[in-house]
């Protein structure tokens, strides 16, 4: 599926929504972001997004990217290095299961919003929102051609 047909079958607003509500939870930042093709390993593909998207400077250095490259059906989330740091190896398994589940099923806008809302119920436990924190990335999708 190219990537028109993707992003014309998700329902962004749900997703940014989700993106708001979860970060009503957490310090995390959660983005969101699609291109194509990673052209190249993904994860290190992954690394340079978030790297160009600012993720590092968030105060916490709590930033997490759900990065899917939909012509080829894969995707990675990465978390920001007090991420890393600080949650249990596999943390994000069991969301990365579910969602590869839904993608397989098309249900795409349905798996990003479940893992999103894993994602701040997960990062909840270690990061919770401080009565102080501040909304440091945007919540809108990111969108590479």
């Amino acid at each position: 599926m190219n990537q028109k047909e993707f992003l014309a079958k998700l329902d962004q607003p749900r997703i940014v929504d989700a993106i708001a509500e979860a970060e009503l939870q957490t310090s995390g930042e959660i983005r969101v972001h699609v291109q194509p093709k990673a052209g190249g390993d993904l994860r290190t593909v992954a690394e340079r997004t978030f790297e160009r998207l600012g993720m590092t400077k968030t105060a916490l250095r709590t930033g997490v990217l759900l990065f899917i490259a939909c012509e080829e059906q894969r995707f990675v989330i990465l978390g920001d290095q007090h991420i890393d740091e600080s949650v249990p190896a596999g943390f994000w398994d069991e969301i990365a299961a579910k969602l590869t589940v839904r993608f397989k099923n098309g249900e795409f806008t349905d798996g990003i919003v479940e893992a999103i809302r894993a994602a701040g119920d997960h990062l909840r436990e270690f990061f919770p929102r401080a009565s102080d924190d501040v909304d440091e990335l945007p919540n809108d999708l990111s969108i590479d051609a």
